[in-house]
């Protein structure tokens, strides 16, 4: 079992747009929210594809140098400059212009090579796919707790990871689910008649909404803007956003929230 982290520092909690967790397990809920708006250098894109390697960078901000280590395991279409990093010390995916952000400083590729990886038990991962979930998560006071979600995809590069959100916290993680699964932390849902997706007739297309412009109206008030990156394969209705003003990723069903 690996060991819980230690407890975020004051600069990094309580950021707007981020929940605050104190629950931990094998490796906890981890990520980090800026308070300030993304700066940009302007810089000529690099010829060398950098998706499925290993990265290193300083990240500079608020006075703090800090040096991140993870791999890149997409390369957004709708906007070839953002990149989906899963870095080591966080179980959420990052999504970052890494070659005009000005907080990140001294991209380096490191010549480590990811070990091939495949999901231990196929049939088990291709099932879970799109299937809501109970996850069971440890706090610091001891007892597990439960989170539902819903598992979206099998990472890329990384494919015996998985890509879940939850329903308190709807942003995108990745975790070795079968891991979980075989050590009962994690439970199957059985598929409800509300899951059922509408039929179509032959040839009919759903219109995706990848590219499109968003705006979310938050609770005090003020509004945030970003893009529409991605579609779930699985569950059609369910797309990535990526704001403006913020580096995780967000996961929403636009039909339900239309």
């Amino acid at each position: 079992m690996k060991s819980p982290p230690g407890h975020r520092d004051a600069a990094d909690a309580g950021q707007p747009g981020v929940s605050e967790h104190t629950m931990k397990r094998k490796n906890s809920h981890k990520k980090h929210k800026s308070s300030l708006s993304p700066t940009t250098k302007v810089v000529s894109q690099p010829s060398r594809n950098i998706v499925g390697c290993r990265i290193q960078h300083v990240w500079k901000e608020a006075g703090r140098h800090v040096v991140w280590k993870g791999v890149v395991l997409d390369q957004v279409p709708v906007n070839p400059s953002l990149y989906l990093i899963k870095y080591d010390c966080f179980d959420c995916i990052y999504g970052l212009e890494l070659h005009k952000d000005e907080r990140v400083q001294g991209l380096e590729v490191l010549p480590d090579r990811l070990a091939k990886s495949r999901p231990t038990d196929v049939n088990l991962a291709d099932t879970m796919i799109g299937k809501a979930v109970e996850h069971m998560f440890e706090t610091d006071e001891g007892p597990k707790e439960e989170w539902r979600g819903m598992v979206l995809a099998r990472a890329p590069i990384m494919t015996a990871w998985f890509y879940i959100t939850y329903e308190k916290d709807p942003v995108l993680y990745m975790y070795q689910l079968l891991d979980d699964y075989k050590e009962g932390d994690l439970r199957v849902m059985p598929d409800s008649n509300d899951s059922v997706p509408a039929e179509r007739e032959p040839g009919e297309v759903l219109d995706s909404l990848v590219g499109k412009q968003v705006e979310y109206a938050k609770e005090d008030g003020g509004k945030r803007t970003g893009m529409v990156i991605h579609q779930v394969e699985a569950k059609p209705s369910v797309y990535f956003i990526k704001f403006d003003d913020d580096f995780l990723i967000y996961v929403y069903d636009l039909v339900k929230t239309s």
